[in-house]
């Protein structure tokens, strides 16, 4: 008889939030991985998906990364003693090279930090960081037009 082997939870790499945005309004060169400084009731809300990271930031100050305007709503069953801020600062876990590098490229190259992702990895919440560069009008437009055109060509291979 076979062995089967038991399957581990769909805790590990689960996505809980993106930002479509990003990939419209930057040019992603490279991308990031980060950790994130949480309280127990953001953690409770990020498992039960209450977070919106569309307008929020990425911004470098005393060479510390901060994500900022990430809403991550308080839960009604959270504690009441805990002073909930769902639009609070929250300090990003990066190694300090990678910190180097970032903050090389934001102050003398005018590169943009932007969150891209976040998403379990082994039990923790990690944010993936896209340094990017902002896109102008017509490169947007271009895009929308690939991106019809890949649409339309799949249509008409169907047929």
């Amino acid at each position: 008889m076979a062995k089967t082997k038991k399957k581990k939870p769909a805790d590990g790499g689960s996505t809980i939030a993106l930002n479509r945005k990003a990939k419209f309004d930057y040019q992603i060169d490279e991308r990031f991985e980060a950790g994130l400084s949480l309280m127990g009731w953001e953690v409770k809300s990020l498992r039960a998906s209450k977070v919106q990271l569309n307008d929020s930031y990425v911004f470098i100050r005393n060479a510390e990364a901060y994500l900022v305007a990430c809403h991550i709503a308080p839960l009604l069953s959270a504690s009441t003693h805990v002073q909930t801020d769902p639009m609070r600062m929250r300090k990003l876990l990066l190694h300090r090279r990678e910190l180097n590098r970032l903050v090389g490229a934001v102050e003398r190259k005018g590169f943009t930090l932007v969150p891209m992702a976040l998403y379990w990895k082994n039990g923790r919440v990690k944010l993936e960081v896209g340094l990017g560069k902002g896109k102008k009008e017509h490169d947007k437009r271009a895009t929308q037009k690939d991106r019809d055109w890949q649409r339309d060509k799949q249509r008409e291979l169907r047929r």
